[in-house]
């Protein structure tokens, strides 16, 4: 993923990095600090008042609360899932079907913290608007700096590297015809950094004026939930069906790329990706068990 549409993505992407397979090894530290690091990380886009902290608080407590009783189990079936593949060779079509499992759980996600969204949207004053236009416009000069402005020679190899650390995460060390396969895939990618700011910049627009048709204004929860759930399903799926298009085809692209990654990897890496998918399910099945 209004303060609603960065907030909810912001939330889910933590929320599922906390547990993926490109997380950190501190699984249970991470996952069990999220309502605390998101509530700071709220705060530094929309500046909560002092009458909303606890509102805030709770409601990510509950949110979180949620997500471990109904859905860390199925995280770890999905990673479950994956290491039943990972000894053998992987096609790109069984990579994207798992892409398809965690859109399914992203999409239950984000239906469930609605509620909690239009609550908040609500009672935004128009302070926070502009400071979250501000936030918004900050990040934007940031992305365009660190991506859009970057010699292509520049963003490949940076692109590479974090393609590599992830990689590295699962496989543990590449070999250098490994790694040769990682930068043919990015040389040969799509991916586009100014296309991707420009959709960003869209969903913020979106997302602003949907805060502002309900910031302090006499709606009901369920008119206002209804917007948010429109400016939701507009951030997951651009109108704008030519980049809808790019996108899915960027999504089969990975999906090839970390095909083409594993299916160049030894018996001893697939190995050590086994390992690594058990102890992470573990961790979740052990983070589930908490109340």
């Amino acid at each position: 993923m209004s303060s609603t549409l960065p907030v909810l993505a912001r939330i889910i992407c933590l929320l599922w990095l906390a547990v993926s397979l490109a997380g950190c090894s501190a699984i249970k530290l991470g996952y069990n600090a999220l309502p605390e690091f998101t509530y700071w990380w709220l705060d530094g886009y929309i500046d909560l008042t002092d009458p909303q902290e606890p509102r805030a608080r709770e409601d990510l407590a509950r949110l979180q609360q949620w997500h471990r009783k109904h859905e860390l189990e199925k995280y770890a079936e999905l990673l479950h899932k994956v290491e039943l593949l990972a000894p053998e060779a992987l096609s790109p079509a069984q990579v994207c079907s798992l892409v398809g499992d965690i859109r399914a759980r992203l999409a239950v996600l984000s239906l469930r913290a609605e509620p909690a969204l239009a609550t908040l949207a609500l009672d935004l004053t128009p302070a926070q608007l502009q400071h979250l236009e501000r936030k918004y416009a900050k990040n934007n000069a940031e992305y365009r700096k660190d991506w859009v402005a970057l010699p292509a020679a520049e963003q490949a190899e940076k692109r590479f590297k974090q393609v590599l650390e992830r990689s590295e995460m699962i496989y543990g060390r590449l070999e250098e015809a490994q790694r040769a396969i990682l930068r043919q895939q990015i040389d040969q990618s799509a991916f586009d950094a100014a296309r991707i700011l420009a959709e960003r910049q869209r969903r913020q627009q979106d997302a602003l004026a949907t805060a502002r048709k309900l910031a302090g204004q006499p709606v009901s929860l369920e008119q206002a939930r209804a917007l948010v759930h429109g400016a939701l399903a507009r951030a997951w799926e651009s109108p704008d069906a030519a980049y809808r298009a790019w996108q899915e085809a960027l999504i089969e692209e990975g999906c090839r790329s970390f095909s083409a990654t594993h299916n160049s990897t030894t018996p001893a890496q697939r190995e050590t990706a086994v390992r690594r998918l058990r102890a992470y399910q573990r961790d979740l099945r052990e983070l589930a068990a908490q109340r």
